[in-house]
C-alpha cells in the first residue's frame, strides 16, 4: 500500500503511527479467522461468548424511589455493623452482627457429611437424645422410679428427644448428599429420593412413630417408647464422622467402649432387679434383698457375675439357675470380645510408638554386634530421638506414599512451596516444574556439629533448610563462622546446574544444632528438567550469571589514575611471571644483576680464549661454537631442556641468551635463556 504524502508543516506521530498500524494488523488477523469460521464453522470462536443483554430500564419515578429504597437499606444493613458494641467490666468489646450469625447457620440446600461440621454438631445432638433413651427407657420399666409426682418431667424431657428425631428425619437427612457412580450428588430432589429408598429411612420412620398415643389407654408406661432405640444409625455414624475430625481419635475410641461395657452391665443390673421383682424381694439369698439403694446393689452384683469375679450367693429354684446360667454364659462372651476390642484399641495407637522402638533395637543389636563405638552409637540414638519427637514417624515418605500422587502435590504444596518459591534461581520457572520438583525433595535431619557439606568436595545437590540453623566456616584454619542461616534460607543452588558435574564447594557447613533440611539432586533435577525445556534455558542463563557473580574477585582498593600528561600514555604492562621467576629480582634490580652477569660472563671469555689460544694451534683446528651465536635452523630443540634456576650472587656461573627460530612456521623466535657452571681445569 502506498502512503500518501504529508501535508507541508505537518508532522506525524510516530507512537501514534505505530499503535495505528497494530490496530489495523489485529484487524486484519480477525477478519482472517471470521472468514475460516465461514468456511468450517465447527471452529469455535475465539472470542469469548457475548454478555447477556441487559433488562430494560425501569422510569425514572421508580428509579429514584429505588435508589431511596437501596440507600436505606444500606444504612439499615450498616448500622448493625457499627452499633454491635458489649459493655463488660468498663471495657467495649466490638461483636459481629445477628445477621452474619444467621448466615453462618442457615443451612444449604444439600449438606456435606464428610466435611460439614455442623453436621457433627447436629449428629451429637441427636446421639445423645439416643442415649437417653437407650439408658433410661429400660431403668424406668424396670426399677421404681417414675412415679405420678415425677412423670411430667420424664415426659417433657422425651418430648425433647423427639423433636430431635423428627428434625433430623425431616430436615437434615434429606439433605445429606451421596454418590452413585462416582459422582457426588448435590441436587436436593435427588438427595431426597436417595435417603426415602434406604433401610435408614423406614427405621428412622418407626423410630419416631407416636406409640405414646397408648399412654390414653395403658398409663405412662416407658415400654412403649422402646421404638426410640432403634435409630441406632445416627449413633454409629456420629461415632466415623467424630474420629475423621479428631486428632487423637484413640482416646474417644477408649471411651466409647468402655461406655459400651457399662452399658451392658447396666442392662445386667436392669434384668436383675427384673428377676429379683419376679421371684419376689428378699424371698431368696439370691435374689436382691430390698436394702439400700436398688440401683447401686443390682449393679454391684451385675458386675460381679457378668464378669465372674464369683463370691454370689447360690441360686436356689430353677428360674434362679437357668438366668444364672445364662447371665455367666453371656458374660463370658460379651467380656472376652470387649477386653479383646479395647487391646486392639490401645494397639492401634501405639503402633507407631511401637514400630519406632522396634527400629531403635535393631539398629542398636547391628552397632553391638559389629562393635560400633559407644560415640556413634549414642549420636545414632539422638538421631531417633530428635526425629520421632519432631515429626512423629522416621520417613514422612512412607505416609505420602500411600496417597495419590494429585493428595501428595496437595500436601507438598501446603509444606513446602512457601520455601523452594523463596529460591531466586527458580523465580520465572515453570510452576508446574515447582510441583514435580517439590514430590522430589528429601527431608534429612542433621545433629549438632555434623558436617553439611565440606570445603573441596563436589557439590551435586542444593539444600534448603526447613528447619534449625547451619553455620558457614571459613578463615584460615576453617572454624571462623562466616554466616549463619537460619529457616528458609537456601545454599549450594549453583551445584545444580555447574558444568562438568558439578563445582567445588568453597567453605564448610556445619549445623549449629539440629537442622531439617530439604535435598535437591542434580540427577532428580535433570529428570524434571526433561519435560520443561524453556525452563531449563532459562535455568541455564541464571545459572551462568550466579557462576560469573560468584568468580569474581573481592573489590580491592581503587587503581590511582595518572595526571598530567602521563595521562596520554596507557599503563604499562606487568611483568610476566615467568621473567620474574626466571630473573630472581624485580624491576631495575633484577635487569642490573643480568647486566653484570653479562659483563662477568664476556670477561672470563676473553680470558679463557687467551689462555688455550696456544694449545689449539698445536691440535687440530675444531671450529669453535660461539655461546652468542644462534645455532643452525634445521637443528630442533630438545623437549627435555628446560631453564635451570639461577643462582644469586655467584661466580662461577655463565649466563647464554639466544634466539632461535621456532621449529613451527609463522611462530617467530624463541628466546632461550642458558645457567651452565663453568668447568673445573
Amino acid at each position: 500500500s502506498t502512503q500518501k504524502p504529508a501535508r507541508p508543516g505537518f508532522q506525524t506521530n510516530e507512537y501514534a503511527d505505530a499503535q495505528l498500524q497494530e490496530i489495523v494488523k489485529k484487524l486484519r488477523e480477525r477478519a482472517n479467522v471470521y472468514k475460516e469460521k465461514l468456511n468450517d464453522p465447527v471452529i469455535s470462536s475465539p472470542e469469548a461468548s457475548p454478555p447477556v443483554s441487559p433488562k430494560a430500564p425501569p422510569p425514572p419515578k421508580d428509579e429514584k424511589k429505588d435508589e431511596k429504597k437501596d440507600e436505606k437499606k444500606d444504612g439499615a444493613e450498616a448500622k448493625p455493623e457499627e452499633d454491635h458494641y458489649c459493655d463488660m467490666l468498663c471495657c467495649k468489646f466490638k461483636k459481629p452482627p445477628l445477621k452474619k450469625y444467621m448466615e453462618y447457620m442457615k443451612l444449604p440446600d444439600t449438606i456435606d457429611s464428610y466435611t460439614d461440621r455442623r453436621y457433627v454438631a447436629w449428629l451429637m445432638l441427636v446421639t445423645i437424645a439416643y442415649n437417653w433413651n437407650c439408658w433410661f427407657i429400660p431403668l424406668r420399666y424396670v426399677f421404681p422410679y417414675q412415679t405420678p409426682s415425677n412423670t411430667i418431667y420424664w415426659f417433657a424431657i422425651d418430648v425433647m428427644c423427639d423433636i430431635c428425631y423428627l428434625c433430623d428425619l425431616i430436615i437434615f437427612q434429606p439433605r445429606v448428599r451421596f454418590i452413585k457412580g462416582g459422582d457426588i450428588i448435590s441436587d436436593r430432589v435427588e438427595t431426597e429420593k436417595f435417603y426415602r429408598s434406604t433401610l435408614k429411612f423406614r427405621l428412622d420412620v418407626l423410630s419416631v412413630f407416636p406409640f405414646d398415643i397408648l399412654y390414653f389407654f395403658f398409663g405412662f408406661n416407658p415400654a412403649l417408647r422402646a421404638n426410640r432405640m432403634l435409630k441406632h444409625n445416627t449413633f454409629f455414624e456420629f461415632n466415623d464422622r467424630l474420629e475423621a475430625i479428631m486428632e487423637k481419635a484413640y482416646i474417644y475410641r477408649v471411651i466409647r467402649t468402655t461406655g459400651y461395657l457399662l452399658f451392658i452391665l447396666h442392662i445386667n443390673a436392669c434384668l436383675y432387679y427384673w428377676a429379683s421383682d419376679y421371684e419376689g424381694i428378699g424371698s431368696t439369698r439370691w435374689v436382691y434383698d430390698g436394702e439400700g439403694n436398688m440401683y447401686l446393689r443390682c449393679y454391684y452384683w451385675a458386675v460381679r457375675s457378668l464378669i465372674t469375679i464369683g463370691g454370689l450367693a447360690e441360686p436356689q429354684t430353677l428360674f434362679e439357675i437357668i438366668f444364672q446360667l445364662l447371665n455367666y454364659f453371656m458374660g463370658v462372651f460379651v467380656f472376652s470380645s470387649l477386653i479383646g476390642q479395647m487391646r486392639d484399641v490401645i494397639g492401634a495407637a501405639t503402633a507407631g510408638q511401637n514400630y519406632f522402638r522396634s527400629c531403635v533395637d535393631n539398629t542398636v543389636s547391628y552397632m553391638n554386634t559389629y562393635s560400633i563405638p559407644k560415640l556413634v552409637q549414642n549420636r545414632v540414638r539422638t538421631w531417633y530421638e530428635y526425629t520421632w519427637d519432631s515429626q512423629g514417624m522416621l520417613d514422612e515418605s512412607e505416609l505420602l506414599e500411600q496417597m495419590p500422587t494429585k493428595m501428595q502435590l496437595a500436601v507438598a504444596i501446603d509444606v513446602n512451596f512457601a520455601i523452594v518459591n523463596k529460591v531466586d534461581l527458580f523465580k520465572g520457572c515453570d510452576t508446574q516444574m515447582i510441583y514435580d520438583m517439590l514430590l522430589r525433595l528429601k527431608s534429612i535431619v542433621y545433629l549438632p556439629g555434623d558436617f553439611v557439606c565440606k570445603k573441596g568436595e563436589i557439590g551435586r545437590e542444593m539444600y534448603i533448610i526447613k528447619q534449625g540453623e547451619v553455620q558457614v566456616l571459613g578463615g584460615p584454619d576453617g572454624t571462623k563462622v562466616l554466616v549463619t542461616l537460619r529457616a528458609g534460607a537456601v545454599f549450594g543452588e549453583i551445584s545444580l546446574l555447574a558444568a562438568g558435574g558439578g563445582n567445588r564447594r568453597t567453605a564448610n557447613v556445619v549445623a549449629h544444632g539440629f537442622a531439617n533440611l530439604f535435598i535437591l539432586d542434580k540427577k532428580t533435577l535433570n529428570e524434571i528438567l526433561v519435560h520443561y525445556p524453556d525452563s531449563e534455558k532459562l535455568l541455564m542463563k541464571k545459572a551462568k550469571v550466579l557462576l560469573k557473580q560468584k568468580g569474581k574477585p573481592a573489590p580491592g582498593p581503587p587503581v590511582p589514575q595518572p595526571r598530567g600528561l602521563a595521562s596520554l600514555f596507557g599503563q604499562k604492562q606487568e611483568t610476566p611471571k615467568l621473567f620474574k621467576a626466571m630473573l630472581g629480582g624485580k624491576g631495575r634490580d633484577g635487569l642490573a644483576k643480568l647486566l653484570q652477569l653479562k659483563k662477568q660472563q664476556e670477561t672470563r671469555e676473553t680470558q679463557a680464549e687467551a689462555e688455550t689460544k696456544p694449545e689449539e694451534e698445536k691440535r687440530k683446528p675444531v671450529e669453535p661454537t660461539a655461546p652468542s651465536a644462534p645455532p643452525a635452523p634445521k637443528e630442533k630443540p630438545k623437549a627435555d631442556d628446560q631453564p635451570a634456576v639461577m643462582q644469586r650472587a655467584t661466580s662461577k656461573e655463565s649466563l647464554i641468551i639466544s634466539m632461535t627460530p621456532s621449529p613451527r612456521a609463522g611462530e617467530g623466535e624463541i628466546l632461550k635463556v642458558e645457567i651452565k657452571e663453568k668447568e673445573k681445569k
